[in-house]
């Protein structure tokens, strides 16, 4: 692991300080007078524009704070956010005991700042993110969603979804346009059938941010397999994780992965029809959308003993297939714990965050040059042996709003 001892944090309202002091330049006339020309007012709009797409986002975020025309500029070039060099995921790590805030680990810069999430009033819930924007579902209250911008706190409560307000299982997702900005969240309910150990009602709920209403999408009852707590969306396709009951001796593969097309949402099919089992037997899995694609990392569990960890493994789906990225070498793994569900798992562009729930170790591997490599050190400690920690990763953006 790294030497962590140079590096530093800063809370994120500190990047908003002036990073540029406008210079003056000075030139003789030929009265011999001095006259002053602002090195901001020499410069065009659309040469600003240039030079912005050439910034990291926390360069960025500190320019803002400069002047009225470069925080107009950021804000509202389209141009800018359509040519600025690609901008890796932020992590934001926090703590599962007390409210939503943490840190976010800033992959370019290689620092964590400071950061609290609006309307989030506790830690225990459901993240999902799509292209700037982070949707939240209470782990209490399944019925209370909200959407908000991490960078720029604009933040939207969403009316409830429809369907069971209690149900024994529920994941989120969402998927954001990046021409339009619009945005779908979908919810997946399942909920046992009463007094039957075999059959689980399963249900689809999605949201468009132009209507503003939720529609039921779809509804099934599966046998012997249940919804789980972790989906995603990619290419217009919501990808849910489901679990075997075992009552019907279906133990292996514990997991599956169902399909539903957003796009083409009548063609009638089955859900369990589209269901993809997993690569190998699994412990738990974590569904990621890497640039469209869906990527499933899963923890792998020993011969004969399903709810013990051995490793970590990342495949990728194409066409129906799994095909093996990589897997986590053992040097990593060591400290992650033998129980079955041990790790929080996100990630977008090129880049997977792997984090132990027992630790603030962050795992980053970037799928592009298949290379796994420890971050910088999490600023915030651990208070006590049973103090968990999660988080989830998200695109630092200051043009997309709720």
């Amino acid at each position: 692991m790294e030497d962590y001892s140079s590096w530093d944090y800063l809370p994120v309202d500190d990047i908003r300080t002036p990073a540029f002091n406008s210079g003056v330049v000075s030139e003789a006339s030929n009265g011999n007078k001095e006259f002053s020309v602002s090195l901001d007012a020499a410069v065009p709009d659309d040469i600003l524009e240039r030079i912005f797409t050439f910034l990291p986002i926390a360069s960025m975020i500190r320019a803002t704070a400069v002047c009225k025309r470069w925080y107009g500029i950021i804000y509202s070039s389209r141009f800018l956010w359509t040519h600025m060099l690609p901008q890796r995921p932020w992590y934001f790590m926090f703590t599962s005991n007390e409210t939503a805030a943490g840190y976010a680990f800033d992959p370019i810069l290689r620092k964590w700042y400071d950061l609290e999430l609006p309307y989030i009033d506790k830690s225990s819930c459901f993240v999902s993110s799509s292209c700037g924007l982070v949707c939240f579902m209470d782990n209490d209250n399944r019925n209370t969603i909200s959407v908000s911008n991490p960078i720029t706190k604009n933040s939207k409560r969403l009316l409830e979804p429809p369907g069971e307000t209690l149900p024994d299982y529920s994941t989120i997702a969402i998927n954001v346009d990046r021409l339009s900005h619009k945005y779908s969240i979908t919810v997946a309910k399942s909920k046992q059938v009463p007094e039957d150990f075999v059959r689980w009602y399963f249900s689809v709920y999605k949201y468009d941010s132009w209507s503003g209403t939720w529609v039921t999408s779809a509804s099934e009852v599966f046998i012997g397999w249940r919804g789980g707590d972790d989906s995603v969306i990619c290419d217009g396709v919501l990808y849910c994780l489901i679990h075997s009951t075992g009552v019907l001796g279906n133990v292996n593969p514990r997991h599956g992965v169902i399909m539903y097309d957003l796009v083409g949402e009548s063609s009638g099919t089955s859900l369990m029809q589209t269901s993809i089992p997993v690569p190998c037997s699994l412990t738990c899995g974590r569904l990621v959308n890497l640039k469209e694609k869906l990527v499933l990392v899963g923890g792998i569990a020993k011969h004969n003993r399903p709810d013990i960890i051995k490793g970590i493994g990342i495949w990728e789906l194409h066409e129906k297939q799994w095909h093996e990225v990589t897997r986590m070498p053992h040097k990593f793994f060591q400290g992650f714990g033998e129980f079955d569900d041990v790790f929080a798992c996100s990630g977008t562009d090129d880049l997977v965050y792997i984090q132990s729930y027992g630790a603030t170790a962050l795992l980053v591997f970037d799928m592009m040059h298949k290379q796994w490599k420890w971050s910088v050190k999490c600023p915030v400690s651990k208070r006590f042996p049973l103090q968990l920690f999660t988080g989830f990763c998200f695109e630092p953006r200051l043009d997309i709003s709720t």
